[in-house]
């Protein structure tokens, strides 16, 4: 099953059931008014919203209309939790190393973890608007969960039966701020902007054998300005699986209905056991912008690729077997805040 949110001049927007193949949708106000509506419900609001899914795949339904991402929020467009992994932990090991700093072991039995701003996420068409070009602007593309309620204290193994949805998600990210948030010894704040999700979250059984209870095994692409720059397999070097992230999450507090939990940054070593090479040299490149840098930091003493500049477009998506989108689209273009 496949649902969206589209805009109708509301914080929350309006859910809809969409088709497997993406071309129509038809509202689900019979059902639930909104996607948090559905999720606070969703033992009893599932079923009833799978047989809509079921009408709209045989052609039943004949309230349906043309799907257009274009038209959509993200499927949450606010949320009462965004909570965002770093589960690659080849991402991470770049970062230090990058700076000359040693991988503590703990982060290879431990999950890093952030709680970032989830009042107004962006829709999966919609510009992202930032202030000042010297701030870094990066895109991190990642896949995320949704999650039931979840209790407190919770095995990895149970969790993962609490994932109601899956997405993308563009974790846009502002390079130049962080290092300077960090040093304060506090955290991300203003170097993490709003988020953007796919147009479409999907039920884990309709990603069939792509999803195996807790990691996506498909490509995540991302293109920049029309270029290739990744394809990183999101089911490999994936060190920690949802159910350890929704796990780690737990492990202080419940989880509200609505949770949504992000993997961090998708991010493959070469096949060679080092740094990840871009695809122009026969790699499967980068999810973001700042891993690159990373490494021509590391080979070079200083990084080449500049980050984003007002007017780049970023597209990360996942095709399935046929070539076919899976959630749609993140098609964003950088502008500058205020016009």
């Amino acid at each position: 099953m496949k649902l969206a949110t589209l805009k109708d001049g509301s914080r929350d927007g309006r859910l809809h059931v969409v088709s497997s193949d993406l071309t129509r949708a038809v509202p689900a106000s019979g059902v639930a008014n909104t996607l948090q509506q559905a999720l606070d419900d969703w033992m009893s609001m599932e079923p009833r919203l799978r047989a809509l899914y079921d009408r709209v795949e045989a052609g039943a339904a004949i309230e349906a209309h043309p799907f257009d991402p274009a038209a959509c929020a993200s499927p949450l467009p606010r949320a009462y939790q965004w909570a965002d992994g770093s589960a690659y932990v080849n991402h991470v090991e770049l970062v230090r190393k990058a700076r000359g700093a040693e991988l503590p072991e703990s982060f290879w039995e431990d999950p890093l973890m952030y709680q970032g701003g989830s009042d107004a996420f962006i829709g999966p068409m919609d510009d992202i608007p930032v202030t000042d070009e010297r701030y870094g602007i990066d895109f991190e593309g990642e896949v995320a969960v949704v999650t039931d309620d979840v209790p407190m204290g919770i095995s990895a193994e149970a969790a993962v039966g609490h994932i109601t949805l899956v997405m993308l998600v563009n974790d846009v990210s502002l390079r130049g701020l962080i290092p300077g948030e960090l040093a304060k010894g506090f955290g991300f704040f203003h170097g993490k902007p709003p988020s953007a999700f796919s147009p479409v979250a999907v039920t884990p059984e309709a990603l069939g054998d792509a999803w195996d209870g807790g990691k996506l095994h498909r490509p995540l692409l991302s293109t920049l300005n029309g270029a290739l720059f990744g394809k990183p397999e999101a089911g490999v070097d994936m060190t920690f699986d949802f159910g350890r992230l929704i796990a780690h999450a737990a492990k202080t507090r419940p989880l509200s209905a609505g949770t949504i939990i992000g993997s961090g940054t998708v991010s493959n070593k070469d096949s060679g056991g080092g740094p990840g090479k871009p695809v122009a040299d026969g790699g499967l490149g980068y999810a973001c912008i700042a891993e690159i840098r990373m490494i021509e930091t590391i080979r070079d003493g200083k990084p080449s690729t500049p980050f984003m500049r007002f007017g780049d477009r970023i597209r990360i998506e996942m095709l399935d077997d046929d070539g076919a989108s899976i959630f749609g689209a993140i098609d964003q273009t950088v502008v500058k805040a205020g016009g």
